[in-house]
């Protein structure tokens, strides 16, 4: 019964939040909730249809994605800015 909390901060395509949550609920877990920054209105349409019965906390919703599944205009890609690999 325990609440259990995905944080991603930036829904971008949805794929990596669907596959934790996935692994949650593999896991037995039934309470999840998802929280991001920043997302993309793709990646909240994707988890909504793979997990309609979680809900999900933004801060912010960009306008899309581009090319390279970045959200627009977005931040860029958050692994990069953290770890400086680009």
């Amino acid at each position: 019964d325990r609440l259990v909390i995905v944080t991603d901060p930036m829904l971008a395509t949805g794929g990596s939040a669907c596959d934790a949550i996935a692994r949650l609920k593999d896991d037995g877990y039934t309470s999840i909730r998802l929280m991001s920054l920043v997302a993309s209105p793709q990646g909240v349409k994707t988890v909504q249809e793979k997990h309609p019965d979680v809900d999900i906390y933004l801060a912010a919703l960009d306008e899309g994605l581009n090319e390279r599944n970045y959200i627009l205009p977005g931040l860029g890609d958050a692994g990069d800015r953290i770890f400086g690999t680009k």
